[in-house]
Order: structure tokens, then C-alpha cells, then sequence
């Protein structure tokens, strides 16, 4: 997987179970907060909140804990990496097994193009985001790897021509 490491949220029941949790303003302040600066000091934060910074780590442990928080990454410029294409892509398997679910999911989650799988309802089984250098990528991890998939039936790829909106925060 060249070092990049998959959440594969099926095999992570308590995550896909994982139900609202009550936020006060105070909480939803920090939230607002690390999603605009993940790498802002507890003082900082403390500080943005108007709390202690005793009780702003308390608080922040305790977001963690409930899965509000689940990680802090940095935002890596996908054009500046040199993977300027976004493509979307349907997968449609042979069977809804949950057996073969889980093959796919499995499978897909050692395609490092794959940033993005979703499990869908509709026309489709799967809607992938895939990232790439050129329709020469493209063509590569279709062929030689989506389609290698066993039971998979149908892709289809959608190239995206730009971005229009892309949140990287929750409207909290």
C-alpha cells in the first residue's frame, strides 16, 4: 500500500455506530477551531474558547474520546503532489453478499488512488473518488485493478474538469 494506511470503517463497528453526541457552544467553538488550525496549541485554543487551559484540554480529551475528534491530518494539495485528477467512479458488483462486500472492500483498500469508498444505495454498489496523474494513470488503475476486482461487473468514470466546493470543516 506504499506506506498510505486505509480506515476500512466496516471492519470498525464502533465508528459506523457511533450516534450524535450533545455539544455545547463551548465545544462546538473548539470544534470551529481545529477544523480551521488542527495544529493550534491547547494555550491558543484555550485562549479562542475563553477557558482554562485545564479545562480546554479536559474538554478536548473528551471530544477525542467520543469520537467527535477522530484524527488530526494535514490537507495535502492533491495538484502540487502531482495528482491534479479527480475521477468518480460507480462499481457495480455480481453480488450483494456480504461476503462479497467485504472482498471488495478489502481489495479496494489496497488501491492507494482510492482516497475515497462509499457503500451506495441506488443504480450502483460503490462510488469511489480516485486521484491521478493523467488519463494514462487513469487507464492503469482501471484496467489493472478496478476491473481485476473479482465480482466486480460495471465501472463507470466520471472525470471531474474542477472543484467547485470542497469543505474540508463540518457546518458545527
Amino acid at each position: 500500500m506504499n506506506g498510505v494506511k486505509s480506515q476500512n470503517l466496516r471492519m470498525r463497528p464502533s465508528l459506523k455506530t457511533v450516534s450524535a453526541v450533545a455539544l455545547d457552544d463551548t465545544d462546538r467553538k473548539m470544534i470551529r477551531a481545529l477544523q480551521g488550525d488542527g495544529r493550534m496549541t491547547n494555550a491558543d485554543l484555550a485562549k479562542a474558547v475563553n477557558l482554562s487551559e485545564s479545562a480546554c484540554l479536559r474538554r478536548l480529551r473528551a471530544l477525542e474520546a467520543a469520537q467527535v475528534i477522530s484524527r488530526y491530518a494535514a490537507i495535502v494539495n492533491e495538484r502540487a503532489v502531482g495528482l491534479p485528477i479527480s475521477v468518480f467512479v460507480t462499481v457495480t458488483l455480481s453480488s450483494q453478499s456480504e461476503a462479497a462486500l467485504t472482498a471488495f472492500e478489502t481489495a479496494i483498500a489496497t488501491v492507494p488512488e482510492v482516497v475515497e469508498c462509499y457503500l451506495m444505495t441506488g443504480g450502483s454498489d460503490y462510488l469511489l473518488r480516485l486521484v491521478v496523474r493523467d488519463v494514462d494513470d487513469l487507464e492503469r488503475v482501471h484496467s489493472h485493478e478496478l476491473t481485476r476486482i473479482p465480482g466486480v461487473t460495471r465501472v463507470s468514470s466520471s472525470v471531474a474538469m474542477r472543484t467547485v466546493v470542497k469543505r474540508g470543516a463540518l457546518p458545527v
